[in-house]
């Protein structure tokens, strides 16, 4: 990436169009400006949804192997030029340089992934002589795509969270406009360029920047807007349903995610997969571990080896090789965190490791003793803070992890299998990992929570077939 700044285009209706304005994107480590990026108005949006619609109803049906040729291509680019995608990721956000190199791979495979499953979405045939009269009937169902997608991501996966919008809806046949978050709008708009570059068809794509409060709802409401699909924050969603009127909605709105350690656990290996888990990306992940719920036995014993683990990560620059933590988004989120544990120590809670802030930078932090309706306790802190509990069994481990309004992943560790299922069986969220973190996820397994952690699932397949519509296919035969 340039180290000077510059003035970005974005892509609008298969144009690369400049704005009346920009708005600033700066290096949340040092302040840096990186770039000026359009700040469209509602007509863009609308000039961006209006040429979507056209291109979808111009060009319907769109065969599958140009769908997965523009993918595959689009995935080759992003391999061979990995390293300046990865730049970008790690300048804009919080991202050090080998989590960005990371997101990358995840990115291609991802868009990989989009391509395989275009030639997999199919009907099925239906018996329709199962019913009396129905004998001389034979049909099936075909999955059709459903026109535009309007797609909002945050800043925490800039680029592997927008081809989780792209690549489904490009692989089953729809157009799509897409709102980046406004803090990190490179990845997107660099990730348009490898689709312009793939030989996507004009109009199937649109990157729109600007402010949420001035084209948001213009995408939301818009009628040729089939679906929304939106990452994001609880109370952002909510307002989406409330405006969004009758279109498909896929909603991932975070968690506060939950592991429990039992005494029969590997220890070593809990240590180390909720240290990852707790503080990579600066804590700011929607499966990234929260609350530690840990068996009176191994209590002790796991604190003391889980705080030194956690102390010895390198917080510092995050193009450097050898960081483990980079800085938070914003200085603002990071005043919000360190309000947040101020809060809970002032209820009681007890600071065993971190609790300091340095402009954007949050160190890794660990509390014990933390009220269960503290607020750290109940919401998202969405940076590097985690909560360790003692518990007296399994039970009582579930039904902490249970008590909060989320549910999106949860881990447990535990040689024991009887309660490995007891626990599949009672936690209330949409991914339970076994013997690993909550933050762990493959771009192909169905990625979803319950609660208000959100609505569907995500995934490329699981994308897919959201956005799409069953139609069903009848034939009445004439009797012999």
């Amino acid at each position: 990436m340039k180290t000077n700044p510059v003035v970005e285009k974005m892509l609008c209706a298969g144009r690369w169009v400049e704005a009346d304005s920009t708005f600033p994107v700066y290096n949340p480590q040092d302040g840096r400006l990186l770039a000026e990026v359009p700040s469209a108005s509602k007509s863009d949006m609308e000039e961006a949804v209006e040429g979507a619609h056209r291109a979808f109803t111009s060009r319907r049906p769109w065969p599958t192997h140009e769908r997965m040729t523009v993918l595959k291509k689009a995935a080759a680019y992003v391999r061979e030029n990995q390293e300046s995608f990865a730049e970008v990721i790690a300048l804009e956000g919080s991202k050090t340089i080998t989590e960005a190199r990371g997101e990358v791979k995840r990115a291609v495979q991802t868009i990989e992934i989009s391509a395989e499953e275009a030639r997999r979405l199919k009907g099925e045939t239906i018996n329709f002589d199962q019913n009396e009269g129905g004998e001389n009937r034979v049909g099936y169902y075909q999955r059709f795509p459903i026109g535009v997608i309007g797609a909002i991501t945050p800043f925490n996966d800039p680029l592997n969270l927008v081809a989780h919008k792209i690549g489904p809806a490009i692989a089953a046949g729809n157009a799509i406009v897409l709102k980046p978050a406004s803090v990190t709008p490179l990845s997107a708009l660099k990730l348009a360029e490898a689709f312009t570059a793939a030989g996507l068809p004009e109009g199937y794509l649109s990157v729109i920047t600007g402010s949420g409060k001035d084209i948001g709802d213009t995408l939301i409401t818009h009628p040729a807007v089939q679906m929304i699909s939106f990452t994001g924050g609880p109370e952002a969603g909510d307002a989406i349903t409330k405006k969004a009127g009758t279109k498909k909605l896929s909603m991932e709105l975070g968690s506060n995610s939950p592991v429990i350690v039992l005494n029969d656990a590997d220890r070593e290996e809990a240590v180390k997969a909720c240290v990852s888990g707790a503080f990579s990306a600066a804590g700011q992940n929607c499966i990234g571990v929260q609350r530690i719920y840990v068996e009176e036995q191994q209590y002790g014993a796991f604190l003391d080896e889980f705080a030194a683990a956690s102390a010895a990560l390198h917080v510092g620059d995050k193009m450097e090789e050898r960081t483990d933590v980079g800085p938070m988004i914003q200085e603002k989120e990071a005043l919000r965190v360190e309000n947040w544990v101020e809060e809970a120590v002032s209820e009681g809670a007890e600071i065993v490791l971190g609790g300091r802030r340095d402009g954007t930078f949050y160190y890794p932090t660990i509390l014990t003793g933390v009220p269960h309706d503290a607020k750290v306790a109940k919401e998202e802190i969405f940076g590097p803070v985690v909560l360790v509990h003692p518990v007296r069994n399994l039970d009582e481990a579930i039904e902490l992890s249970n008590s909060v309004n989320y549910g999106l992943q949860a881990g447990i560790f535990t040689n024991n299998i009887q309660k490995a299922f007891e626990a599949i069986q009672y936690m209330d969220v949409g991914g339970l990992m076994i013997n690993d973190s909550s933050d762990y996820r493959i771009d192909e397994m169905p990625f979803g929570g319950t609660k208000g952690s959100g609505i569907g699932r995500e995934g490329v397949r699981f994308s897919m077939e959201a956005m799409t519509e069953q139609k069903v296919v009848c034939f009445r035969l004439n009797h012999r």
